[in-house]
């Protein structure tokens, strides 16, 4: 099962942009869907956006829509989330998570078998 580990998170004002990372290790990355799920205090964990193994297709949620963007490096095992526009109702802990499905299927939580331990993002206002 594939290992995943988080990075990029931090503080931020409203308007302003991150990058988080998420590094994949001890499997054949090219054959994992990715996905980007985010939960804040008191709320379920939610799905933000997924890129399919297959075809590379992307999946936002549509509050992000517009203003995040997702994108795998698989030379570097690397899927990243690449967030403009923040606002403080982003504000949540960023989980990337791998799995094997694709399609419409990547918004489901259960679709993804392999998760990282999360990273936080706070959005100022």
């Amino acid at each position: 099962q594939v290992q995943l580990v988080e990075s990029g998170g931090g503080l931020v004002q409203a308007g302003g942009s991150l990058r988080l990372s998420c590094a994949a290790s001890g499997g054949t990355f090219s054959w994992y869907s990715m996905g980007w799920f985010r939960q804040a205090p008191g709320k379920e964990r939610e799905f933000v956006a997924a890129i399919s193994r297959r075809y590379g297709t992307k999946y936002y949620t549509d509050s992000v829509q517009g203003r995040f963007t997702i994108s795998r490096d698989n030379a570097k095992n690397t899927v990243y989330l690449q967030m403009n526009s923040l606002k403080p109702e982003d504000t949540a802990v960023y989980y990337c998570a791998a799995g094997t499905g694709w399609d419409s299927t990547l918004i489901d939580p259960s679709t993804f078998a392999s998760w990282g331990q999360g990273t936080q993002v706070t959005v100022s206002s």
